[in-house]
C-alpha cells in the first residue's frame, strides 16, 4: 500500500514585510489547519542546494533553506488527519522560477498574497536589515538606489527593496500559472484594521470554519535603531561576524551574531515615519506597477501614491522580550509573547506585524 506524501495544501507566498509572520502564527491556531513549525522553509526557491554567496548575511540565511524534498515533506508529517497543511515563504511570489516549481509540484494549491503600500513595505524591509546590522547604508532612499548593483552582485532577493513591491508584475505572472480562484490577495491594511473579518475571509477561502480566529499575534515587529557611531561600529562587527560565521559549522554562527543584533536593538524605537519628500523620490518607481495592479485586481490603490496619514510602525513598538523573527528556524506560534484583541473597533496601533 502506497503511503501518501505529506505536502502543503496552501502557501502564503508574499509579500515580505507585509504581515506574513503574524498571519502564519494566527493560522497555526486554527484546529483545521496545520502550519509548518519552520515558518519560511524556502523549499521552492532553489532546485537543489541554495547559493553559498551573496550580500551581508545571505550565506547564513541560505543555510536555513529546507531544500531536500524528504526534509520538506517531514515538516508536514505531524499534521493531524483531516487538517489542511500550509507554510509561509513570502519570497515565492517574487521568484518566477519558484512559482513555476510550485505549479509543477502543487498545481492545486491555494495561494495567499498580502500586498502592502510598496514604499512602506520597502522601508520596513530596509529597517529590518538596518536594525540587524546587515544594511551598510543608513539612508533608506540611497539604499534603494543601490538595488541594481546589488542584484548584479548576487545579493539575495530580500535586498530587492523596490522589486519586491512591484506586485502588479508578480501577479500578472502568477495568473499565467494558476487560476484566479486558487489565489487570494489581501491588503495589509485590512489585516491591521479589520483582522477578524480578514481572518474569516482567509478561512473561507481555504474552506475551513470561520469565526474561530479572533486575534493575531504581534510577531516580527520591526525596530528602528538610531544612526549613531556606536550603531555603525557594532553593525560593522555584526557584518564581520556574519561573514566569519559562514565558515563555521552548525549553530555556532548564530552564537556569534545573536548578541551583536540584540545590542543593536536594545534601545530601538518603532519604525519611524517617512516624510513626503522621501515618498516622492521613490513613488515614480512604482506608479506604473500600481496601475497594472489596479487593472489586474479591478480595485483602486490610489492611496499608495498619495501622501500618507499613517507612516512608520503601524503596530507600536516591539513587544518586550521579543526579538526579530529568525525565519527558517523552528517556532511555536502558541507561545507568542504578546497577543491582542482583533475587534475591528480596536486601535490598529495595538495590533500586529512589522
Amino acid at each position: 500500500m502506497e503511503v501518501p506524501v505529506a505536502m502543503p495544501d496552501f502557501l502564503v507566498i508574499g509579500a515580505p514585510k507585509a504581515g506574513t509572520t503574524a498571519l502564519h502564527a494566527a493560522l497555526a491556531q486554527h484546529p483545521g489547519l496545520y502550519m509548518s513549525t519552520i515558518k519560511e522553509p524556502k523549499f521552492f526557491l532553489s532546485d537543489g542546494p541554495p547559493p553559498t554567496k551573496g550580500g551581508p548575511g545571505d550565506a547564513l540565511t541560505y543555510r536555513e533553506h529546507v531544500w531536500r524534498r524528504p526534509d520538506y515533506e517531514a515538516l508536514f508529517d505531524p499534521a493531524p488527519a483531516g487538517t489542511l497543511r500550509g507554510e509561509s515563504t513570502p519570497l515565492y511570489l517574487y521568484d518566477r522560477a519558484a512559482m513555476s516549481r510550485i505549479h509543477d509540484t502543487l498545481p492545486g494549491a491555494r495561494l495567499i498574497v498580502i500586498v502592502r503600500d510598496p514604499v512602506e513595505r520597502a522601508h520596513s524591509n530596509w529597517t529590518h536589515l538596518w536594525s540587524a546590522g546587515l544594511e551598510p547604508i543608513g539612508d533608506f532612499v540611497r539604499a534603494c538606489g543601490e538595488e541594481e548593483r546589488r542584484i548584479e552582485a548576487g545579493w539575495a532577493s530580500f535586498w530587492h527593496y523596490i522589486g519586491l513591491g512591484r506586485y502588479g508584475e508578480q501577479l500578472e505572472h502568477l495568473f499565467t500559472l494558476f487560476p484566479r480562484e486558487q489565489v487570494l490577495v489581501i491588503r495589509y491594511r485590512l489585516l491591521v484594521d479589520e483582522p477578524a473579518q480578514t481572518l474569516d475571509r482567509i478561512c473561507a477561502f481555504l474552506g475551513v470554519e470561520t469565526g474561530v480566529l479572533t486575534e493575531i499575534p504581534r510577531q516580527n515587529v520591526t525596530s528602528h535603531p538610531e544612526s549613531t557611531l556606536a550603531h555603525s561600529a557594532v553593525a560593522f562587527a555584526q557584518r564581520t561576524a556574519t561573514a566569519v560565521g559562514t565558515r563555521i559549522p552548525g549553530l555556532t554562527a548564530a552564537a556569534l551574531n545573536g548578541p551583536l543584533e540584540r545590542f543593536l536593538q536594545r534601545h530601538s524605537r518603532e519604525r519611524q515615519p517617512l516624510d513626503w519628500d522621501q515618498r516622492q523620490e521613490l513613488l515614480p518607481r512604482f506608479e506604473t506597477d500600481v496601475k497594472l495592479l489596479e487593472d489586474i485586481l479591478g480595485e483602486s490603490f490610489a492611496d499608495w501614491i498619495k501622501p500618507r496619514e499613517r507612516s512608520g510602525g503601524m503596530v507600536g513598538g516591539r513587544p518586550a522580550g521579543q526579538s526579530q523573527a529568525k525565519n527558517g528556524r523552528r517556532i511555536d506560534p502558541l507561545l507568542s509573547p504578546q497577543r491582542s484583541s482583533v475587534s475591528s473597533a480596536c486601535d490598529p496601533s495595538g495590533l500586529v506585524i512589522s
